[in-house]
């Protein structure tokens, strides 16, 4: 990548990259503790509505007092040093920032931040998956139109996929599916924040004592981020999602090439170009062999023997045709990789992966009855749940974005299993939500 000898070149003739922080939870911390070290990148403010949680992070990844203590961001610019406030809007418009990160993980409001940025003419790597998921499309769109950069947050699944897909087809692999590994069995779709605590074993009294969000790990375990992230990757990449939703088949890294291919060649995907989210966990509990947990993959196919020889000849696992093989990553380092992001703006103007499409959509499934007039809690709540489906079925069925369902009142009853659609809830249709729906709904060809 080069990455490094870049930032050294600006640090050397004082114009190193200046980056402004939105929110210092647990994505934003572990970019802190890696910031501090790279030249040519200089951390210029964070915004946090909660001051004192921004400097205990500070303190937690060893940023020495006199580092943090600027008073300004004007000061902060001129003296290489932070400045800690709690406005996001004052740091999108300060004219001593150029590269903002959004960490927030708030949809509508990460759209309005992405929408700032574009405004003052500022780059963005939005963490926000769920912003980008309800309007990436179009605030790509509307981002070039600004002559500034809009970028997913490399150290998240997503922007790692689309790098190892850019990767494959840029060597020449038809690339079958990717995606990535996590815990999944199908009674975790009804998760809520009262059970989350013990499908992973922690008592809740521990949970609660070390501030951990139940709905954030709640939306891990009940496969909305799953579906979240492969729709994130399917408007990347042009990878489709299945037309019936994300199957979460149990499987390890050696059995890749086997299983994630066409069903015509004995795989399960419907056809060839897919996103699929492989599970740790056997359907009767027992851990899969190798499993990819943490990980992300591609599955790739060759088109002529003597590719299938080159497999065989540098120790490829492949089916047993040898016609289809895969690639793995068995971790990613979320937050402390962010920094690639902020490089690749920084120095060449270009994303860690960017939506290009509206292919893939996430929207609301209930998890159990819901009786009419319920007051919906969104993403990793009691009530619904998140699932990918081709931009298509969403758009021809008014269905309800999983993260447009927060605080919305449900009109009807509402059957267990059943997607949700705009008519199902009381919301203001003339908000900047669905004026950028609408427009990502004439995307859909």
């Amino acid at each position: 990548m080069n990455f490094y000898t870049m930032l050294q070149k600006k640090q050397e003739v004082g114009a190193p990259v200046r980056v402004g922080l939105i929110g210092a939870g647990k994505f934003g911390t572990m970019y802190l503790s890696q910031v501090r070290k790279v030249p040519g990148i200089h951390l210029v403010g964070i915004a946090e509505l909660n001051i004192p949680r921004a400097f205990a992070s500070l303190k937690r990844t060893k940023w020495p007092d006199s580092q943090v203590n600027a008073k300004s961001l004007e000061e902060a610019y001129k003296t290489g040093k932070t400045c800690v406030i709690n406005s996001a809007d004052e740091l999108i418009a300060s004219p001593f920032t150029e590269v903002i990160i959004d960490c927030t993980g708030i949809a509508e409001l990460g759209v309005q931040t992405s929408l700032n940025c574009f405004k003052y003419g500022k780059h963005i790597v939005n963490v926000n998956v769920e912003a980008d998921i309800l309007a990436g499309p179009i605030l790509a769109k509307r981002a070039k139109e600004a002559g500034v950069v809009y970028s997913l947050a490399y150290g998240d699944q997503p922007a790692e996929i689309c790098e190892m897909v850019d990767w494959a087809r840029t060597a020449g692999f038809e690339v079958v599916c990717a995606g990535k590994g996590t815990r999944f069995q199908p009674q975790y779709h009804q998760s809520t924040p009262e059970t989350i605590w013990g499908y992973y074993g922690i008592p809740a009294e521990h949970a609660e004592k070390s501030g951990m969000n139940p709905k954030l790990f709640n939306s891990f375990l009940d496969g909305t981020k799953s579906a979240i992230e492969m729709a994130c990757v399917s408007n990347c990449t042009g990878l489709l999602p299945p037309v019936d939703g994300l199957k979460f088949p149990a499987c390890g890294a050696d059995h890749l090439p086997r299983l994630l291919k066409p069903k015509a060649d004995g795989g399960i995907l419907d056809h060839s170009g897919m996103v699929e989210v492989v599970a740790s966990e056997e359907r009767d509990g027992r851990p899969v062999f190798r499993d990819l947990r943490f990980g992300i993959y591609v599955t790739l196919k060759g088109d002529s023997e003597y590719m299938q020889d080159c497999y065989r000849e540098y120790g490829m696992v492949t089916d047993e045709t040898g016609e289809y093989t895969s690639l793995y990553r068995p971790n990613h380092m979320i937050g402390l990789e962010l920094n690639i992001s902020v490089a690749s703006i920084g120095t060449r103007r270009e994303p860690t992966g960017c939506p290009r499409a509206f292919n893939a959509d996430v929207v609301a499934v209930a998890k159990f009855d819901i009786p009419a007039g319920t007051i919906l809690d969104g993403e990793g709540g009691y009530y619904v749940y998140g699932e990918a489906v081709p931009a298509k079925t969403s758009v021809q069925n008014a269905l309800l974005p999983l993260n447009f369902s927060a605080n919305k009142r449900v009109l009807r009853d509402i059957k267990a299993g059943e997607f949700l659609t705009y008519n199902d809830v009381e919301y203001d249709q003339n908000c900047l939500t669905m004026q950028l729906r609408r427009e990502m709904a004439e995307l859909v060809k």
